[in-house]
């Protein structure tokens, strides 16, 4: 989930053929939105919020030990507009049964196996540089809608923290996002980062993890960067946005547990035959 969370987050823009360009109002919009999204893990660090998105409501809180993937905008839609561009803004949260932080972190960290976790969004993953908690790797990432093939090659940095033995959390913003056009066929080429059809420009994700009640809480925010959807076009694609994206957001999750709670089995397995 590093977050391979945000992998089909924004692809329902490649409906729209034309190519966009990231433009500098955009970019800065998009970093006074970390800004906000930074304030908000201060909050939780210093005690002015719950550490958990799902602790700021009992209900949320049940459903999600009781087995639920929730996935909610973060504000009152998952997508909002900025100049020339789309910033998509979820929050996310599983609970995985009888697991520990050390075993969700990992998988969260075992960045070579992405494409075997994620799969079949992530084509291929692998790690690059690693010093102490921080660590460097790359994603390629394709999803299909209609007829459009949307393909993304990304680098990240991912730095974990320490809060205490049952609190961890992490923090990845991508460092290149580069679109592939014409992906898998003859004449595939990688374009320059900010150019081609604007599916993804930028990611940013937090994830925080609390051992307690029998396993592991993993509570994500995501957020991605995309080209705008045209105001004529707005108020019917709009609502296809958010349900792709939650639904991306929300597969990413299972998927994160299906993975640890596998991996859970397979030290089981290992241990019996011994």
């Amino acid at each position: 989930m590093r977050y391979g969370i945000l992998l089909g987050l924004v692809v329902s823009t490649a409906t729209f053929s034309w190519a966009a360009t990231l433009a500098p109002q955009t970019t800065s919009a998009w970093d006074k939105h970390i800004r906000i999204v930074e304030q908000r893990m201060n909050e939780r660090l210093n005690g002015a919020r719950p550490f958990l998105w799902v602790d700021e409501d009992p209900e949320r809180a049940q459903r999600v030990r009781q087995g639920e993937v929730l996935v909610s905008p973060a504000g009152r839609t998952g997508a909002h507009a900025v100049p020339h561009g789309l910033i998509h803004d979820w929050c996310g949260a599983i609970f995985i049964p009888d697991s520990t932080v050390n075993r969700a972190l990992a998988v969260l960290q075992d960045y070579d196996r992405y494409k075997e976790f994620y799969k079949p969004a992530v084509m291929d993953s692998k790690p690059l540089d690693q010093t102490g908690s921080d660590y460097q790797y790359a994603m390629l990432w394709m999803q299909k809608v209609l007829f459009v093939t949307a393909a993304v090659d990304n680098t990240y940095d991912s730095s974990y923290v320490r809060v205490n033995d049952k609190r961890w959390y992490s923090i990845t913003r991508s460092t290149r996002v580069q679109e592939i056009e014409n992906y898998g066929q003859p004449d595939e080429r990688r374009l320059e980062p900010g150019e081609g059809k604007g599916y993804l420009w930028a990611v940013y994700s937090i994830v925080r993890l609390e051992e307690r009640d029998g396993g592991v809480y993993v509570d994500v925010e995501a957020e991605a960067l995309s080209r705008d959807i045209p105001l004529a076009l707005r108020w019917v694609v709009t609502p296809v946005v958010d349900r792709l994206s939650r639904d991306s957001v929300a597969s990413s999750l299972r998927k994160t547990r299906q993975a640890v709670c596998s991996t859970i089995g397979a030290q089981a397995r290992l241990a019996g035959s011994h």
